[in-house]
């Protein structure tokens, strides 16, 4: 089913999966739709390897892990999830030079807490790995020590956001 883009998230400059400055990162796009998931899109590639041809499972683990933590800013972009848990369940491997989708949703929330379930989808549709999470719900001044001055607020690289995504 497609689904309407209603806003691109920011993106950092040295993060891991969305890091646009991150040469070896992930370059995740985080687009929020209009069902209330959030979506990455990003490219797997060589340097993200573990078994010949396949993404290594702590890159899986990453992608589905800042989705779900991320879909709460959809709400209210000042909060964001601080991982308590996170439990994965690998069904098939990611394969490399693929353009992939993560899908992450807000399943339970309270004052404090939210809980979220993900999926990474491959390019034939099929999901390759499932995930649920437990944040902590914080303001994002206050993640870092160091502070977050211009740091997460990046545009990300995309030459051309979608307007729709098919899920």
């Amino acid at each position: 089913m497609e689904y309407k883009v209603t806003k691109k998230q920011n993106s950092s400059r040295s993060c891991i999966v969305c890091g646009i400055k991150n040469d070896l990162g992930m370059h995740a796009n985080f687009y929020e739709l209009e069902n209330g998931e959030l979506v990455a899109i990003c490219n797997t590639k060589d340097w993200h390897q573990s078994y010949p041809g396949r993404l290594h499972g702590g890159m899986t683990a990453a992608l589905l892990d800042e989705t779900i933590g991320r879909a709460i800013s959809i709400d209210d972009e000042q909060v964001w999830g601080v991982t308590v848990s996170l439990e994965l369940k690998y069904k098939k491997p990611v394969p490399l030079d693929e353009k992939i989708k993560v899908v992450g949703r807000i399943t339970k929330e309270n004052r404090k807490l939210f809980e979220g379930t993900g999926e990474i989808i491959l390019e034939n549709g099929e999901i390759a790995a499932t995930a649920h999470g437990k944040y902590m719900k914080m303001p994002v001044e206050k993640i870092s020590e160091d502070g977050i001055d211009g740091e997460w607020f990046e545009i990300g690289r995309e030459e051309e956001d979608p307007e729709y995504i098919d899920l």
